[in-house]
């Protein structure tokens, strides 16, 4: 009996086509997909790029997976997706498009004519976005934002034909803020991972008038490599990722963080996320991405207050005053003698100047009136005046060629009589002495800045610890009228009632600068609060200025200043500095400190020398 029953069977599965015995489906190596590097850019998977979710997915919205707890389990993500992506018509694939191709050409599923026919708001969505090439953008640091004092990164889809970018797109990752929140609230939120960041895509033209035009900021351009197949998958995961929310942080989950996980999508294995990292600097994330062989070609786009200098610049002082005053009274200026006393050349920039003034100066209120008058009265003007040719707008030093932004030194000195030996360590990113090329003058930002040091027959001890160190010096002229401030925190030696001893204190104020060439004087105010165990009240606040000068000279860097500031226990310091920098190469520095710090009835100085290596 049991033979005729196997007989049977095995006449039964003769009779099968053939067709259906060669496609037996072959055992899935579970392990060894959810291992592909490609997968795991999809998925989003940490590999030791930070040390928070190891291991785990970084997106933080339960809409992104298909399997439950898929966040934390890979391999339940991926059983899932495999299911409810593998029937024709299955509405996971309107959702997870790159997911569908990854698991179809991996796993060898048929071949569909139209695998996404049935997914009209996808193909509708995918037909408008520009898949010609993409751009990564990196708008210059912008110190009046906290999300920003580092720069900015995000990308640009241009269409194949060249169409200028009037028609291109922006892919931007941020967070999500409320704007009641304050500064130090916004900055303490921002730390610790307390706002939620989602990808968007706008018109680029949005984020020129952003960047370029509201905020003064430069914007660098930098074409990528991608191929139309690596551009293809790029763009059918952003499909992915609308409306998924991610956790975000200032320091390392940031917006350059996040398009370092969208190239290795584009271009899987490339080992941008393979090491740790503490912070990811936008500057760092284009040299990243150089480094990895993704940038093709890179353009400058300076900002309309550069432009606007730019102009002026060619023009004597005097010029530029009347310059101003024919912004504001055209008629009666382009009628006085002494407008009319430059040459025609002259008199047809001293328009233009006036001309971008205005606009420059009205770029975020509405049109009205009087500067429409005005505008037409210069744009005649420009018309009669026959032109002479400007010099090109210089192209600045590219941020991804100046000196790498973690720095360690290793120095000595005296104070008074007494030698010492000092270690440094900055985590980030700049100071005003620092390798200029590549960097704002006049822009400073430090973050975890340490020194240790060691008198002779003395345990070493902590000099200076600043948490935060940042100095915007914005220079005014005839046509801007910014405000120059600082801010910093932390710990600090210094003089309290007998002896030198390590305070807590923040201080920061408002001021003014100028610029004249490479000469760069600054006035600040300063306001301090201190705590220190050697007075009787907990905190003491106090009040000073601060006067000084930035001098840019060919091979140095200078720079002198003196501050003094009353507080309310009727301490009083005072301290003045003497500083100059010189670079050698692109990431080493020789800096050299005279210090005399002052108080009642007595001081103190101090000459240190310290050898500066700057590394990522």
């Amino acid at each position: 009996m049991l033979r005729v029953v196997l007989t049977a069977l095995l006449g039964a599965l003769l009779a099968l086509p053939g067709s259906v015995l060669a496609t037996a489906p072959a055992p899935i190596d579970l392990q060894q997909l959810e291992q592909h590097p490609r997968w795991q850019a999809l998925l989003h998977i940490n590999r030791g790029a930070t040390l928070r979710q190891r291991g785990n997915s970084y997106v933080a919205d339960d809409a992104f997976f298909l399997a439950d707890n898929g966040r934390r389990q890979p391999r339940a993500e991926l059983r899932a997706s495999i299911e409810q992506l593998a029937a024709p018509q299955s509405p996971a694939r309107c959702q997870f498009p790159a997911r569908y191709r990854f698991l179809a050409e991996q796993l060898q599923w048929p071949q569909e004519m139209a695998p996404f026919a049935h997914c009209d708001e996808y193909l509708e969505w995918r037909a408008e976005i520009p898949t010609g090439k993409a751009v990564l953008i990196f708008p210059a640091a912008y110190l009046n934002s906290p999300s920003s004092m580092f720069g900015h990164t995000l990308l640009r889809l241009d269409s194949a034909e060249d169409q200028g970018v009037w028609l291109s797109w922006a892919v931007n990752f941020g967070a999500l803020t409320d704007g009641s929140d304050n500064s130090i609230f916004y900055i303490y939120r921002g730390l610790a991972g307390g706002y939620d960041g989602y990808f968007s895509i706008v018109p680029y033209v949005t984020k020129i008038q952003d960047y370029a035009h509201l905020e003064n900021r430069d914007m660098w351009e930098y074409e990528l490599t991608l191929d139309d197949d690596e551009l293809s998958w790029l763009v059918d995961h952003l499909w992915e990722l609308k409306d998924i929310r991610f956790d975000y942080y200032f320091f390392d989950e940031n917006c350059s963080f996040r398009l370092l996980e969208l190239m290795e999508v584009a271009r899987p294995g490339i080992g941008l996320l393979d090491s740790l990292r503490f912070t990811e600097v936008p500057v760092n994330t284009v040299r990243s991405i150089d480094d990895a062989g993704l940038i093709g070609s890179r353009h400058y786009r300076a900002s309309k207050s550069r432009e606007l200098n730019h102009l002026a610049d060619q023009l004597s002082p005097a010029a530029r005053r009347v310059a101003r005053r024919l912004a504001d009274r055209p008629e009666q200026v382009i009628a006085s003698a002494d407008y009319q006393s430059y040459s025609p050349e002259q008199r047809r920039l001293m328009a233009q100047t006036a001309y971008e003034y205005l606009r420059f100066s009205h770029r975020t209120q509405e049109r009205n009136e009087s500067v429409a008058r005005r505008s037409f009265t210069l744009l005649r003007e420009i018309r009669t005046l026959p032109a002479s040719a400007l010099p090109p707008l210089p192209t600045p030093d590219a941020p991804e060629d100046g000196h790498a932004t973690k720095m360690l030194s290793a120095g000595g000195g005296m104070r008074d009589d007494n030698g010492f030996g000092e270690l440094g360590l900055r985590l980030t990113y700049h100071d005003w002495f620092d390798n200029n090329p590549g960097f704002l003058r006049g822009a400073e930002i430090e973050g975890l800045n340490l020194r240790l040091r060691k008198e002779e027959s003395q345990r070493p001890v902590l000099e200076s610890l600043q948490l935060v160190n940042i100095r915007s010096l914005a220079p005014r002229s005839a046509f801007v009228k910014p405000t120059s401030w600082f801010v910093t925190g932390g710990i600090e030696r210094a003089f309290t009632t007998e002896r030198r001893r390590a305070v807590r204190y923040l201080e920061g104020g408002p001021g003014l600068s100028w610029r004249w060439g490479n000469f760069h004087p600054y006035a600040l105010s300063l306001f301090r609060i201190e705590n220190n165990s050697d007075w009787d009240h907990w905190v003491e606040a106090g009040a000073g200025a601060r006067l000084g000068m930035l001098w840019y000279a060919p091979g140095v860097t200078l720079g002198a200043s003196a501050e003094g500031y009353y507080l309310t226990n009727d301490a009083y310091r005072h301290r003045a500095t003497l500083t100059a920098s010189v670079p050698v190469g692109r990431n080493n520095a020789l800096r050299l400190d005279l210090v005399r710090d002052g108080w009642r009835d007595d001081h103190d100085e101090e000459i240190r020398l310290a050898w500066r290596h700057y590394f990522r």
